[in-house]
């Protein structure tokens, strides 16, 4: 019989029977580490979407199979003797309660820190920590830990902070705002000579300075493309319904004429965001 409120201790046993060899669920049975990966990336991206549309029912609920995926490596991990999920949880308050030592007094969790630490204060600490710990696992190199998994965008971001921290860093946006000049311009000149090779290199340069703006300008490059990527889809859907509207198709219109449609639509949701 279903329970009225499942606990932790459930969902582990859950994971558990799902990975029974004589009664679990043949799919679950099949996964390892490596064939989860992509469901856990797509998980997480899920979470995100809910939160950005402020879907808190949904936010729960995605949390919930982000915690799953957590689950399911914790179980993988203790069949294979490498660790298990109360390992996971163990590494994790130990990391928590390590970083924190203006929290925490003495390592203790209920140990009372007296006087407080202002915001750059903490993160001086944090990164100073971590820095140790990167010396401890033989990381002497600021970036050693950076994961190449990590999607461009968000591993860029992650590249200039981690620089950053050691100094290697521009004084504020106006340097930035030159560079992209710069890079703009060889790319530019790479289009124009025709180098494929080079027109890749340069634009990837253009890009990565793109980062380095935003991050000066203390906005979240992902975020930011997120937004400019729903505000193109929901201009570009308007424009296709008004065409549509009329019975024509867009692949019927000229670029002149797509581009007073694009005009229109965006006119029309700039005026509907207003009132």
């Amino acid at each position: 019989m279903p329970q009225d409120r499942y606990g932790l201790d459930d969902l582990l046993r859950i994971m558990e029977r799902l990975r029974d060899p004589e009664t679990g669920c043949p799919w679950d049975l099949k996964q390892d580490f490596a064939s989860i990966v992509p469901s856990t990336i797509e998980e997480c991206y899920e979470l995100a979407e809910a939160i950005e549309h402020g879907d808190f029912d949904h936010v729960a609920e995605e949390l919930g199979d982000v915690l799953f995926q957590v689950v399911f490596y914790g179980q993988l991990g203790r069949e294979a003797g490498l660790f298990d999920f109360p390992g996971i949880v163990h590494t994790l308050a130990d990391k928590l309660v390590r970083r924190h030592p203006h929290v925490f007094a003495d390592g203790d969790i209920e140990g009372v820190v007296r006087g407080d630490l202002d915001e750059q204060q903490v993160k001086e600490q944090w990164e100073a920590i971590k820095a140790v710990e990167r010396l401890a696992r033989d990381q002497a190199h600021a970036l050693a830990d950076v994961p190449t998994a990590l999607p461009a965008l968000p591993r860029a971001q992650k590249l200039q902070k981690r620089a950053a921290r050691v100094g290697f860093d521009w004084d504020g946006p106006a340097g930035v705002f030159e560079k992209l000049d710069e890079e703009l311009a060889e790319l530019r000149a790479a289009v124009a000579a025709g180098e494929g090779a080079a027109i890749s290199e340069e634009l990837g340069d253009l890009l990565f300075t793109c980062v380095n703006l935003a991050r000066q300008l203390k906005v979240d490059g992902e975020t930011a493309l997120r937004g400019a990527n729903a505000k193109f889809e929901a201009r570009f859907g308007a424009m296709e319904d008004a065409v549509q509207a009329e019975g024509r198709r867009l692949e019927e219109l000229d670029a002149e004429a797509l581009e007073q449609r694009w005009a229109a639509a965006k006119a029309a949701l700039a005026s509907t965001k207003a009132g």
